[in-house]
């Protein structure tokens, strides 16, 4: 296996395994989100120990995204309170909506500070990409919000876990027209050779 492919493996791993972790150990246990909270906090600390020891830094994203995982299984442990659970997703896309429409507010882009390199694009399609993150992230948090307020507790994980992830990458892909406008032929991988 080659170094790049490994790095993917743990990117994948780091990114994924602790709401994995979660969504098996709510159905394992009974659907006892109190113990899949225990779960998602040890597989969270976990993916953060193997990140660290395999890249050699802290990445940001699964760093935050642990990090609030850790904060928000701690309270809702120490409460025994799952509501604390229940809005991280809330909470944290909010910040992600709102951090891109402040970034935008102060003539920052901040979309563009992150995959500047990876794409090539006139700063009103940086713009208009941002906006429609922010505003998914937004309606995101809206949805959770719905979500565990008026479904049972197995619909809410199902939804956190593959839910969200489905609906990111739903999004994402709904973005590519707009894209491959400004993604020059060397920027392309190269077709299959068999």
């Amino acid at each position: 296996m080659s170094a790049e492919s490994r790095r993917h493996w743990v990117r994948w791993f780091v990114d994924y395994s602790a709401l994995a972790i979660f969504l098996v150990a709510f159905f394992v246990t009974g659907r006892d989100l109190t113990k899949a909270t225990w779960a998602l906090v040890a597989g969270s600390a976990l993916a953060l120990v193997v990140g660290i020891a395999v890249e050699r830094r802290v990445a940001p994203f699964p760093a935050i995204a642990g990090g609030a995982a850790l904060v928000f299984g701690g309270l809702t442990l120490v409460f025994d309170d799952p509501r604390f659970l229940k809005i991280k997703p809330t909470v944290m896309n909010g910040i992600f909506g709102l951090a891109l429409l402040v970034g935008l507010a102060m003539r920052k882009n901040p979309l563009k500070l992150i995959l500047g390199d990876s794409l090539r694009m006139p700063d009103e399609i940086w713009r208009r990409l941002t906006v429609r993150y922010a505003l998914m992230f937004l309606a995101l948090a809206a949805l959770n919000e719905a979500v565990w307020r008026t479904q049972s507790d197995s619909v809410w994980v199902l939804f956190r876990f593959p839910g969200l992830s489905i609906l990111m990458v739903l999004f994402t892909f709904s973005q590519l027209p707009l894209l491959m406008r400004y993604m020059k032929a060397e920027d392309l991988p190269p077709p299959p050779t068999e």
